[in-house]
């Protein structure tokens, strides 16, 4: 199976362009000073890098190849480094300067539980360490080891138990294993007539295993849940043995040992199996864009809908900046693009009296039976008009649908180029959401003022719940001349997360701690939490063998 690219997001051959896309540089050039056509500084070739050695023992090696196989304990060394980090920004600018401070050793493909269960057992027996991999996503710091580890690290790679095993058509559950990428399992349940409706940013470059070990969340969650809501039953191989939570619907049986798996990020063991919540696919489908006034009127627009008796399968609104950039990336408009748009524009300015500079983009999809999706489309269509926004038909949602996974390629593009960007995201409830949008954004903008560098920073909120909903913040700015870019970075991004805890929300919705985040974590779960969370982990794995320094 072929992995991202080792310097970059997705696959090889694969990138953003501003060319297609006349109103991007402008707007780029305006916002942060950032000429797109001054040259690159691509990443070296692979060949240019000094990789460390493998350190696995000989006796392990051996152990591991009888556990899966010869063919599949690999320690070239490109396999090790694409496994050694996830994508975080920090991440790819190491990678790309070529700092190793620790590779894993090797790289084992386990092709059942049962030989998972040999490569646990093999590792402890060694006394090394073990970090399993799904997709190599992670924008968390999840899947580094220690620069410090001494011990022999091995990266269990679970792509070849990708299989949906079962399908229990009444109780409406699959069983799948933990390595199926979401594009193969969704073929596999869509084959069959059933969809798991799960899809994060990542979807195309990660894995069940590691949606549940993160506390994932898609982009159609409104309607399907978190991962953490679809998650019923687990198989996990732990240092002491094989840990099997079964599928009820509920249970009073203690503390969840279900919850502690969700976000444990392999830390309490190795996901080897899942059976999870699935659902016929629908029999129709529609994301429809809206406008809205301000930032504020979608806002609460969207909390009426979670309020409601309606249940859309997305809620997303953009503030102005971010829908202004939206704006900047469409594609080169024909002649009827741009009349409608004009007249569109025309009737918002002096029939609805918008201020287009505050303007904001919605979307609001809609799945279903045709009668469901009608009476649904008409009841949010009601709370829309009552905050004065404005439906503006299909295309925009067909646009987002067709392009909502190529976001994370942007920012490849604009690292080549020498620029910062990366996403910070956020959960709180409906009454604090403004303020801590607020919070936020004098936060990220005091950050620029700081280093004296211009930036941008915008928002939208999506994953509408009850109670609340996730706001999820991109930044990006051009670093200051010689300064260190990792160090102008963290900057910004400890303003941003400092600003979440400090106004009551999570330090993360759904990208997890990792390394990236732990320093947070007592502020958001108290010290008694971590001191709970650090318990589970010592039991679980005293010799600190699973995936040790992350979360906590």
């Amino acid at each position: 199976m072929a992995g991202m690219k080792w310097w970059g997001w997705g696959l090889d051959g694969v990138e953003f362009s501003h060319e297609d896309k006349p109103a991007l540089a402008p707007f780029i050039r305006e916002r942060i000073g950032l000429d797109v056509t001054r040259p690159t500084v691509p990443p070296p070739r692979f060949e240019q890098l000094d990789v460390p050695p493998s350190r696995l023992p000989d006796g392990l090696r051996a152990a591991l190849e009888r556990a899966v196989g010869a063919e599949h304990v690999s320690v070239d060394a490109l396999d090790r480094v694409v496994h050694a980090r996830g994508k975080s920004l920090r991440d790819l600018v190491r990678q790309r300067r070529g700092e190793f401070p620790r590779l894993p050793d090797v790289v084992v493909r386990p092709g059942d539980e049962d030989a998972v269960v040999a490569v646990v057992r093999a590792a402890l027996d060694a006394d090394a360490v073990l970090i399993p991999f799904g997709g190599g996503s992670s924008i968390s710091g999840s899947l580094e080891p220690p620069a410090d580890e001494a011990r022999p690290v091995i990266s269990v790679d679970l792509e070849r138990l990708d299989r949906v095993l079962a399908i229990d058509e009444h109780a409406r559950l699959a069983r799948i294993q933990a390595g199926a990428l979401g594009p193969r399992l969704e073929a596999q349940l869509n084959a069959r007539g059933w969809t798991l409706g799960h899809y994060p940013d990542s979807f195309t470059h990660s894995t069940l295993g590691g949606w549940i070990a993160t506390r994932s969340s898609g982009m159609q969650s409104d309607r399907y849940g978190d991962i953490a809501d679809l998650t019923r039953g687990l198989r996990v191989v732990t240092p002491h043995g094989l840990l099997v939570v079964r599928p009820h619907p509920a249970a009073s049986n203690g503390p969840s040992v279900r919850e502690m798996v969700l976000g444990s990020e392999g830390r309490l063991g190795i996901i080897t199996e899942a059976t999870v919540h699935v659902r016929r696919l629908p029999e129709r489908r529609v994301i429809l864009g809206y406008l809205f006034p301000t930032f504020a009127d979608g806002l609460a627009a969207m909390r009426d809908i979670a309020a409601s008796e309606c249940q859309p399968s997305v809620t997303r609104v953009s503030d102005a900046p971010e829908t202004q950039f939206s704006f900047a990336t469409r594609k080169r408009p024909t002649v009827l693009d741009r009349l409608q748009s004009a007249a569109l524009r025309a009737y918002l300015r002096h029939r609805k009296g918008f201020d287009l500079s505050q303007m904001c983009l919605s979307f609001i999809g809609y799945e279903g039976s045709a009668r469901h999706v009608a009476r649904e489309r008409k009841a949010v269509g009601r709370i829309v008009a009552r905050h004065g926004g404005l439906c503006v038909g299909a295309g925009p949602g067909e646009l987002y649908d067709q392009k909502k996974f190529d976001t994370p390629y942007i920012r490849d593009f604009l690292l080549d180029r020498g620029v910062a960007a990366d996403v910070s995201e956020t959960a709180a409830p409906w009454s604090e959401l403004e303020r801590l949008y607020d919070a936020v954004n004098a936060a990220g903008h005091g950050a620029f003022a700081q280093l004296g560098v211009r930036g941008y920073l915008m928002c939208h909120l999506s994953h509408s719940y009850h109670a609340g909903a996730c706001l999820y913040f991109t930044f990006a700015f051009d670093p200051t001349p010689g300064g260190d870019l990792l160090a102008e970075y963290a900057v910004v991004k400890r303003a941003i997360q400092q600003a979440f805890v400090d106004c009551g929300a999570t330090l993360s919705h759904h990208h997890a701690v990792g390394t990236e985040h732990a320093e947070w974590l007592e502020q958001d779960l108290s010290a008694p939490g971590v001191r709970l969370v650090e318990g589970l982990l010592a039991g679980a794995d005293p010799g600190r063998n699973l995936n040790p320094g992350k979360i906590v």
